[in-house]
C-alpha cells in the first residue's frame, strides 16, 4: 500500500472510477469476484454492479471492503490517500524480467559446473570402491 499523489495517480479520481479501484484492489489481493462477494456477505451480481458503476456500496459494506482490500475507504472513494500501485510500465516490467534472466543464466552455468563437479566425483568414488574390492 502506498500514499498517492494526486497529479499523477493511476487511480486517481480524474483517471479512475470507484469501480476501477475496487476491481484494483480486489485483484491485489488476488481475490475473485465470487471470493469478495462471499467474504462480504453480498452477491456475486453486487460486486458486478460496484465494479462497473452501475451501484455503490453502503458505508458498513464499504468499511469492510476497504478492510479485506488493504486499502482506505478514502482512497476507494477519491482515489487519495493508501491505495494499491499504479500498474507497473513496460520499462519497468522489461528492467525486471531482465534482472531476472540474467540470475537464470548464472543459476544454469552454477548448475552446469556443479553437475560437472559431481561427475568428477562419483568416478573417482567408484574408483575407489574398485579398488577397494
Amino acid at each position: 500500500m502506498t500514499e498517492t499523489d494526486d497529479s499523477t495517480d493511476w487511480y486517481s479520481g480524474d483517471h479512475a472510477t470507484f469501480g476501477d479501484r475496487l476491481t484494483a484492489a480486489r485483484e491485489a489481493q488476488n481475490l475473485t469476484q465470487a471470493q469478495l462477494a462471499r467474504r462480504l456477505g453480498v452477491r456475486l451480481k453486487t460486486i458486478q454492479g460496484w465494479e462497473n458503476d452501475a451501484s455503490e456500496p453502503r458505508a458498513n459494506k464499504l468499511q469492510m471492503v476497504a478492510g479485506l482490500t488493504n486499502v482506505s475507504i478514502r482512497w476507494l472513494l477519491t482515489g487519495e490517500g493508501e491505495g494499491v500501485q499504479e500498474p507497473a510500465s513496460a520499462e519497468e516490467i522489461a528492467a525486471d524480467a531482465k534482472a531476472v534472466l540474467a540470475d537464470l543464466k548464472e543459476m544454469r552455468t552454477q548448475m552446469t559446473q556443479l553437475t560437472a563437479r559431481m561427475g568428477r566425483a562419483e568416478k573417482r568414488l567408484r574408483m575407489i570402491l574398485r579398488e577397494a574390492m
